[in-house]
């Protein structure tokens, strides 16, 4: 009985809205009341069409399905004679979104945020959704830990059936993280445990990193290497027990307490080797870090398994299977483990792909590929494949997937993606000197001319010290196997008198060719040979020793210097390294039957330490030492000076010296060069890919011939340096300090490199 009733009410309900009337032959159908909907949008959702009979039941389900639009507020039918009249209440659109006393966010953020919740500019409004915005906004707020921001929502009508909503909004402070506890630590000091979170109290920097705002993210992060630490130290069995978040009343502090058990310390009692090994054990065994008698460390057994799984790799398992099985002796606080070895089908590689290079041909990218179609899966390969694209310099990121080729078990694809870069680049130098007080400079060259790979390069120098007009080109595959070629044209004029070097002029011109010889995937060897003709002019301020190198040897001479160079090349990346070494040697010899017989020998050595996933520590060395040969002098425009933003930062460019370099306050430079510079460096979070920060100590000099190598020469300055791949170009800061400056250095704590790319 009360079932029928509500049945009754429910088909009442839907039949107020018309009145009841004899079913009749719809001959045309009226649409009142619509402002901003269209008619055929209407007519589209009626379930009664023109030659319909048109009855109660009929109305209703017209009544029915115009309500379920969402569009109308009040929907009612009406009969004229054989016209059925739809009269309608279109709901309000929402016109505009407007935010008041908004500062955290940028507005085009949150209107997508308030879009996906249905709120958005152009829709119908439905004032139940405002619930879900206001809700939404308070979430956007709390992610920044601003947990005490209120929120007020006004609906303005406006003409036409539209609404303006306004959002006025009090932000107030962001809640800081007051203290973190960590209750059951008894084996490590708590200060050395927070030491390992990212979230921490208020500090210096963290206005910036926001580390003091309290994250579910960061915290669960901050667990993990919690656990990670305590595993890697023998206790098997640690566990978080319980997290517990509280806020302050007025909602400004908040206080993080973290249970623990750390259970015993455990070691390992024996490591054993089963499954399919399809290689000796010797082979694996000596891939295995985790030895009988150590303490238990879950990094050393990643590893273990990691290493054993990628030498199945480079024998062509690509989906090889390897874990560890833990055997738990409680009472002797001993672990035997059981590494257990499925090395699956051996695959083949059916296609090499590249994608995303929309200027580079595919040819360039896969010349460095070293793993071939239809050859065995090799993951040393794949992975030596993947730095060698890197390397190039023409991609912004490189990533490469193998997945399985459907419908078969023995075959995978090599998919290598890039995403292109800006390979052009415009470098500018500015300086001032007290003369010249603007020297622009700069070059024009392209890594990836025409997507060849081939770099070509214009230099123009327009300095009133120094005049340049070259141009290199390079060919990278000059040969199949990876022979290059390149060639170099050059015009040179060097007027030294607003400089802090002593004063000559000189002209040179010139040109060579050079060629390079891959040795193997990280070492190459280069020759080169050229012909150049250089004037030098002398005057009365000009030094003593300049003017009896010109009496000696003429104004003008010809040489043809010889370059032989060995690189060694392991970095991991080509902008922003975190891993390797760079290593270069090379020689320049001015070959006997030209004017100028002499040799310069340089080495320099790069190296790359990653400290966690945000340090690391660059060590360089560079070292170079010149002189003539056959009885005559080292031409002293072939020096070497040391100070800069690329040398010994803090000092000006050129300005380093001992005495036997100096003559009154000019500089005239060395024939033997000492640098060496230390950087620690971290990349800016969210932007790690683009720019890094780092602090620095540098220290170097340049030794005259005669002069005795000694440590206390040396000039040492530390500071800090920033490098940033902007929209315009890369630049290169520094702020340096000279430590030892001597009355006859010139320091210049400000230095910096700008370019633009295109």
């Amino acid at each position: 009985m009360k079932k029928n009733l509500l049945s009754a009410l429910i088909a009442g309900l839907f039949a107020l809205p018309a009145m009841a009337f004899e079913p009749f032959v719809v001959k045309d159908i009226r649409v009142e009341g619509i402002q901003r909907t269209e008619a055929g949008t209407v007519f589209s959702y009626l379930p009664v069409k023109v030659g319909d009979t048109l009855s109660d039941d009929k109305a209703a389900q017209a009544i029915k399905a115009l309500f379920a639009t969402g569009f109308f507020r009040d929907v009612r039918i009406e009969v004229e004679k054989d016209v059925m009249v739809v009269v309608l209440q279109e709901r309000p659109a929402i016109s505009s979104l407007n935010f008041v006393g908004m500062k955290e966010f940028e507005k085009d953020a949150i209107v997508k945020a308030l879009r996906e919740v249905g709120i958005a500019t152009g829709r119908i409004f439905d004032r139940s959704l405002l619930d879900k915005a206001e809700q939404e906004l308070k979430r956007q707020y709390l992610s920044r830990g601003k947990y005490a921001a209120q929120i007020t929502t006004t609906v303005t009508p406006l003409e036409r059936n539209r609404v303006g909503i306004n959002f006025n909004i009090v932000e107030g402070d962001a809640a800081k993280i007051r203290q973190i506890n960590i209750v059951g630590a008894k084996a490590f000091k708590e200060k050395d445990l927070l030491s390992l979170f990212e979230l921490t109290t208020p500090g210096w920097l963290t206005w910036y990193s926001k580390n003091d705002q309290y994250s579910r993210q960061k915290l669960s992060a901050d667990l993990e290497k919690l656990k990670s630490f305590y595993l890697d130290r023998g206790y098997l069995e640690f566990n978080v027990d319980s997290t517990q978040v509280s806020i302050s009343p007025d909602k400004q502090d908040v206080f993080i307490t973290l249970n623990v058990t750390e259970g015993d310390r455990y070691r390992v009692a024996s490591v054993k080797l089963a499954g399919d090994l399809s290689l000796p054990e010797a082979e694996f065994r000596k891939l295995i870090q985790v030895r009988a008698g150590d303490v238990f460390s879950r990094e050393k057994l990643n590893e273990s398994t990691k290493a054993i799984s990628d030498r199945l790799g480079t024998e062509g398992y690509a989906f090889a299977n390897v874990n560890a099985a833990p055997e738990i002796n409680r009472e002797k606080r001993l672990v035997d483990f059981t590494i257990f070895v499925d090395p699956g089908k051996r695959v083949y590689v059916r296609r090499v792909n590249v994608s995303g290079n929309t200027k580079t041909r595919d040819e360039v990218v896969r010349r460095e590929i070293r793993q071939m179609e239809s050859g065995w899966f090799d993951a040393a390969k794949v992975q030596a494949s993947k730095e060698r694209v890197d390397r190039l310099g023409f991609f912004s990121d490189v990533a490469i997937e193998t997945p399985p080729v459907q419908g078969t078990s023995d075959q995978v694809d090599v998919n290598v993606n890039v995403t292109e870069k800006a390979t052009g680049n415009l470098m500018l130098g500015v300086g001032t000197s007290s003369t010249d007080k603007l020297i622009l400079s700069g070059s024009i060259s392209q890594n990836n001319f025409l997507g060849s790979g081939n770099n070509v390069s214009i230099e123009v120098n327009s300095a009133k010290s120094s005049r340049t007009y070259a141009f290199s080109y390079t060919n990278p595959y000059f040969t199949t196997d990876g022979v290059s070629q390149g060639f170099d044209i050059y015009h040179r004029t060097v007027d030294t008198k607003s400089t802090d070097i002593a004063y000559y002029k000189s002209q040179s011109t010139g040109a060579g060719i050079r060629f390079g010889f891959p040795i193997n995937e990280h070492q190459s060897f280069s020759f080169g040979i050229a012909a150049d003709s250089t004037t030098i002019d002398v005057f009365n301020e000009s030094p003593t020793y300049y003017k009896r190198y010109v009496n000696e040897f003429g104004k003008t001479n010809v040489s043809f210097p010889v370059t032989l160079a060995w690189i060694s090349d392991s970095k991991n990346s080509f902008f922003f390294p975190t891993s390797g070494t760079y290593q270069r040697a090379a020689v320049e010899i001015g070959l006997p039957g030209g004017d100028l017989t002499y040799y310069r020998a340089n080495y320099q050595l790069q190296h790359f330490i990653p400290l966690s996933k945000r340090f690391t520590l660059m060590l360089n060395g560079d070292i170079g030492y010149a002189n003539g040969l056959g009885g005559k002098k080292l031409p002293f425009f072939k020096n070497y000076y040391a100070g800069g933003v690329n040398s010994v930062r803090g000092y000006k460019s050129s300005t380093l010296g001992t005495p036997g370099t100096l003559e009154g306050e000019d500089r005239l430079g060395g024939n033997r060069k000492v640098v060496g510079n230390a950087e620690l460096l971290w990349g800016l979070p969210g932007f790690e890919k683009s720019a890094r920060v780092g602090l620095f100590f540098d220290a170097g000099q340049v030794y005259a011939s005669g002069d005795k190598f000694a440590l206390g020469d040396l000039r040492y300055s530390a500071g800090l340096t920033a490098s940033w791949i902007s929209p315009v170009g890369p630049l290169k800061f520094s702020l340096g300090t000279p430590l030892n400056k001597k009355s006859t250095d010139d320091s210049e704590v400000f230095q910096f490199q700008l370019g633009t790319t295109f």
